[in-house]
């Protein structure tokens, strides 16, 4: 007898309809799938490749969405929503995947939001039950490339598939590359699944990367700045202060002298954040 079981994807025939519902064979187990889980009507004998999945009886379904991400394969998954039971995925399919919080990092800050990606594998339990599980680092060991010198002071774009109090590790969208980010490299830690453009300082000897999540020096600005930058935020973007300001409001308003508040601004209109028109100043 030929067993057939969640999770699997096979090949199997079209033995009859009956109304909204086809029933597919592989010759000794007939499987339901109905109409709306295909992408175009089928005709008796036909040969369709199928994804199957327990149903809400408890009984074996098929749909023809088959998933990107498969057991024993690994891949990217979009969260689609996430609950205090953990974050549903997509895998290409039209059923709901369920990483668990128990696997979610410990701090709920760092879990990931709708729209961020998670490396995982399907894995299903005893009753046909699907969940996901985020790749290990011996899978990442398996499947990363190494770089090349040519990628130092580039940077990539990745999401962060391991949280540890030292660092986060990444591994790039486009290419799986394994990058670490050192806690010194970072201004806070961002979520696991999150993307993040991070610089490479370092390409090690086997391959493996080191990045920065920190601005190039020419990109960061300094502390008043900042301060000036952040006000601007707060009060709208437009603010009745600049060069002709007297010094008795800057200081009032910002505790910093003329000069050093004239400088900031030049650092804020060097990077193209603000500009200066009619005696006030506002981010562009």
């Amino acid at each position: 007898m030929n067993e057939l079981k969640s999770g699997e994807v096979v090949t199997l025939t079209v033995l009859e309809e009956q109304g909204s519902r086809y029933v597919l064979t592989n010759g000794d187990v007939d499987i339901p799938i109905n109409v709306s889980e295909v992408d175009e009507p089928l005709a008796v004998g036909d040969r369709v490749e199928v994804f199957l999945y327990t149903g809400r009886r408890g009984d074996l379904q098929a749909t023809a969405a088959i998933p990107a991400v498969r057991q024993g394969e690994y891949g990217w998954a979009r969260v689609l929503r996430v609950t205090r039971e953990g974050a549903y995925t997509d895998i290409g399919t039209s059923r709901e995947i369920l990483v668990r919080a128990e696997d979610l990092p410990v701090i709920q800050e760092l879990w990931p939001q709708t729209g961020d990606h998670l490396y995982i594998t399907l894995r299903v339990d005893r009753n046909g039950e699907f969940f996901g599980r985020l790749i290990t680092e011996e899978k990442v060991n398996d499947l990363y490339e190494g770089a090349f010198e040519d990628m130092h002071n580039k940077n990539v774009l990745a999401r962060p598939y391991r949280l540890l109090p030292v660092g986060s590790f990444l591994l790039g969208v486009e290419q799986p590359y394994r990058v670490f980010v050192h806690n010194s490299e970072m201004q806070a830690e961002p979520r696991l699944g999150q993307d993040i453009s991070v610089r490479i300082i370092d390409v090690k000897e086997d391959g493996s990367l080191n990045g920065s999540l920190l601005p190039r020096k020419h990109e960061r600005l300094s502390d008043d700045a900042e301060q000036i930058f952040t006000y601007l935020q707060g009060v709208g973007g437009k603010m009745p202060f600049g060069d002709k300001s007297a010094p008795e409001e800057i200081q009032e308003m910002f505790g910093m002298s003329k000069g050093a508040f004239k400088r900031a601004l030049g650092t804020l209109m060097k990077a193209g954040k603000i500009r200066q028109q009619d005696g006030w100043t506002e981010i562009i």
